[in-house]
């Protein structure tokens, strides 16, 4: 097991990509504290991951506040003693065309997904150091990050700033032995991709044509390369963004799509 005698905290992991990485960080012998705002989804995905013989355990946190960020770190240090990766997940969307878009909602957006991502970063590194001994941190980004979608301007640009947020984080990092990597996922089938796109044959065929494996991915697979970048397999990785995106980003034109 690739993790074993980990520990980590995983934000936004009540469910999708985020339940996804506890659930395979687990079986890979880490401990996980999972952090979420969805109490409830939280606590049971926490519950349902123990179960299976891993130590699990939840903690409440919105990741825009420091203090609840602190707090998460906190809870994992006094449940397993250290912490040894932070995959710092949490994100939000807000649609809205460019000249519509609010500026509170613009605000909420990033105070999530990129102050979010800072936040708990700097926190779970100044125990790293603390405690020595390194440690893995992994930044969610998108496809998005180089791309962009017309109406979700807030989520883009935390996106792009994601990747200048990993790369300045690893090179201040990397003196204390702690690597900071990110992902980019093109369209994953969370629970949210599954009911804006499954079902509407028009949004299905626009997202394929655009991906060259002819899928869509699932939580598991980001999952697996978040497990590699936490593992001692990725020791000489760091301030890169990998991008699972089934040939997205290398593809200029369209690819034919099955009826």
């Amino acid at each position: 097991m690739k993790l074993q005698g980990k520990s980590a905290l995983i934000t936004g992991a009540a469910q999708g990509i985020g339940l996804a990485c506890a659930e395979i960080f687990a079986r890979e012998g880490a401990a996980v504290m999972l952090a979420d705002r969805d109490e409830a989804r939280g606590r049971e995905a926490a519950e349902r991951i123990a179960k299976s013989g891993a130590r699990a355990a939840f903690v409440a946190c919105d990741v825009s506040k420091s203090a609840q960020v602190q707090a998460a770190v906190d809870a994992a240090v006094k449940a397993f003693g250290r912490l040894d990766i932070l995959v710092a997940n949490a994100g939000i969307v807000h649609a809205a065309e460019f000249l519509d878009l609010k500026e509170e909602d613009f605000t909420r957006v990033l105070d999530v997904n990129l102050k979010g991502v800072f936040l708990a970063g700097q926190a779970a590194a100044r125990q790293m150091v603390k405690q020595g001994g390194g440690g893995a941190i992994i930044n969610m980004s998108s496809v998005n990050a180089v791309m962009a979608i017309p109406n979700q301007v807030p989520y883009v640009v935390s996106k792009g700033a994601i990747n200048q947020l990993t790369k300045v984080m690893s090179l201040s990092l990397a003196a204390h032995g702690i690597r900071v990597n990110g992902i980019g996922p093109g369209t994953i089938l969370t629970e949210l991709a599954k009911t804006a796109v499954l079902g509407n044959r028009e949004a299905e065929r626009k997202i394929l044509s655009r991906t060259p494996l002819g899928r869509m991915g699932e939580p598991s697979e980001i999952a697996s390369v978040a497990a590699f970048l936490a593992s001692d397999e990725a020791s000489y990785l760091t301030g890169q963004t990998i991008y699972p995106d089934g040939g997205r980003l290398a593809l200029n034109y369209t690819v034919p799509v099955a009826d």
